[in-house]
């Protein structure tokens, strides 16, 4: 077992050892790694920051329509006033339900009877 770990440690050695024009490789490797780590680091970071000028936009965007939902809704109590309402039926000259505009329940069935309409050969309308 020895003689596998000894044999291990120096394969290792001789791996470390290796040089390119005075430079070990595993330093070379180690410069490489660090630069892709270095353009990975930045381009997270880059893509961090558009999310986070989209999320602003939506965030404005999602302000604008509260603000329009406010005024709509303002305007459709406005216009739903009964005061409101009751000065335009009385500008159009409509008025309130008079009490003997009301059917008892008992004329009803009379009420949805179909109107029977004949048209006579002159043109003349009977019903």
């Amino acid at each position: 077992m020895s003689a596998v770990v000894s044999a291990l440690g120096s394969g290792l050695k001789r791996v470390f050892d290796l040089k390119r024009r005075g430079i070990r490789i595993v330093e070379i490797m180690g410069v490489g790694l660090d630069a892709v780590l270095v353009l990975s680091v930045y381009v997270a970071k880059a893509a961090a920051a558009r999310q986070s000028a989209s999320i602003a936009a939506l965030e404005r965007e999602i302000a604008e329509n509260d603000a329009r939902v406010r005024l709509l809704r303002a305007e459709a109590a406005r216009l739903e006033s009964p005061a409101r309402l009751e000065a335009l039926s009385r500008q159009a000259g409509l008025v309130p339900a008079d009490a003997n505009q009301v059917v008892p329940e008992a004329r009803l069935p009379e009420l949805a009877e179909p109107a029977r309409v004949v048209v006579l050969p002159e043109g003349e309308v009977t019903r």
